[in-house]
């Protein structure tokens, strides 16, 4: 399918300038729409000469929801969340247009745009994934509570479920990690290509956002398909044997996209995302007793097995004694995080362990959990489940949360012309 004739040629972004030429969406077929040095739009023929929609990599783009939520967890991530520095909402969803366009090329394997263009021109793309495989790339957008104030009118359209998370036990949040007016999740099975996409977003966003925080991820610690075998997070414990699984519709449909009860019919058909970067006190846990290790987690170390089982699938029995006392420890991780314990309460769990060094004033390492949950409403499933472990979980011990945040990912892009955010955006750019 080639671009229709009106979003062909270069425009500038902002005022006076056709929606459709702006907003025109991604590519289909042999043709690209480009993001140019100034902002502009163009169109050139693919970077590759055979449809690359057809590779067993490739992860589709369009949808009735956004990927990289229950798509099956890729080995790598890239998070980013940006603030809104324009006051303009039409150049707020031009930026988003574009992002939806380079997007829908990146996820298919090819490039954003041209590497090699007129010398004294900067290249439409920044060419580091030029000729890597998209590894199962799935781009993933969101909107911050934040972005509702009084800047584009937006406050009568923000969910309720969009209110900001309230302090919780355990916080020790830094501020320059935490928040944000927009969030983009890239995961892939190749790190370069999930960070080429945060590179180019923010590169496509420049004069419209700015890039508040980021975070790289490797090793998820979390499966959401049958398919998957259980992760270990950087303590050495399988981590999520019970999260939900995309085979469970009914149960994602229960617990992970918006329905009709949500006040906002924009965000019917998303979901919510729960971000919180879980910093882990390595050197503390290396130095505990392995009997010690699997109390508090309530499982084995090697089979992941829970506490009174011999198999990683068993049933976790919380009514289970020895000697009088609980098999699994009243305060064990797994015994409070368990939907028997929480009112059935479940989340989609979709982290990744990180490793950002060395913290200067300790010498220790500075390494954890990237926390990814989605759910239909994070006031209702994300805070009570983190008051109840923020109070009583033996691994508080080991962990401090350093950053957090909240954002309202809108429904999927149906088809080629549809854009992150066209729900909210759209009639105010009409």
């Amino acid at each position: 399918m080639g671009l229709s004739e009106d979003q062909q040629g270069q425009a500038p972004a902002g005022r006076g300038v056709s929606r459709r030429r702006l907003l025109g969406g991604a590519v289909g077929g042999g043709a690209g729409l480009l993001v140019g040095a100034a902002g502009g739009y163009g169109t050139a023929r693919a970077t590759t000469s055979s449809p690359v929609s057809a590779a067993p990599d490739v992860v589709p783009f369009y949808g009735e929801h956004q990927a990289g939520v229950v798509t099956p967890t890729q080995g790598r991530l890239a998070f980013a969340a940006f603030d809104v520095v324009t006051e303009d909402v039409q150049q707020l969803a031009a930026m988003l247009g574009r992002w939806s366009a380079a997007a829908a090329l990146m996820t298919a394997g090819q490039s954003v745009g041209p590497v090699e263009t007129a010398p004294q021109a900067p290249p439409v793309d920044t060419g580091e994934a030029v000729g890597l495989a998209p590894g199962r790339l799935t781009v993933t957008v969101g909107f911050g509570p934040s972005l509702f104030d009084d800047r584009f009118g937006l406050a009568d359209r923000r969910p309720a479920a969009l209110a900001p998370l309230p302090a919780l036990p355990g916080d020790a949040l830094e501020e320059a990690r935490s928040g944000g007016d927009l969030c983009v999740q890239a995961c892939s099975d190749d790190p370069q290509v999930a960070f080429h996409v945060i590179r180019n977003f923010a590169r496509i966003g420049r004069g419209t956002v700015v890039l508040r925080w980021s975070q790289l991820g490797f090793g998820s610690t979390a499966s959401t398909s049958t398919a998957q075998e259980t992760p270990r997070n950087l303590f050495g414990f399988k981590d999520g044997t019970n999260n939900l699984k995309l085979e469970d519709r009914a149960a994602i449909d229960d617990a992970v996209w918006v329905g009709e009860e949500s006040d906002q019919a924009w965000m019917r058909g998303g979901t919510y995302a729960v971000t919180r970067r879980i910093r882990m006190h390595i050197e503390s846990w290396d130095a505990d007793f392995l009997a010690d290790q699997e109390s508090v987690i309530g499982r084995h170390k090697l089979s992941g097995a829970p506490l009174g089982g011999s198999k990683e699938t068993d049933v976790v029995d919380l009514a289970a004694t020895k000697g009088g006392e609980p098999v699994i420890p009243a305060a064990a991780h797994v015994r409070l995080a368990s939907p028997h314990t929480n009112g059935g309460i479940r989340i989609l769990r979709r982290g990744y362990s990180y490793t950002d060094g060395i913290d200067a004033k300790t010498g220790e390492l500075d390494a954890g959990l990237f926390f990814i949950a989605f759910q239909k409403d994070a006031h209702a499933q994300f805070v009570p489940l983190q008051r109840r472990l923020g109070q009583h979980d033996a691994l508080n011990e080991y962990i401090t949360h350093t950053s957090s945040a909240l954002f309202a990912c809108p429904p999927g892009l149906r088809a080629v012309g549809d854009w992150f955010g066209k729900g909210l955006l759209g009639d105010l750019v009409s």
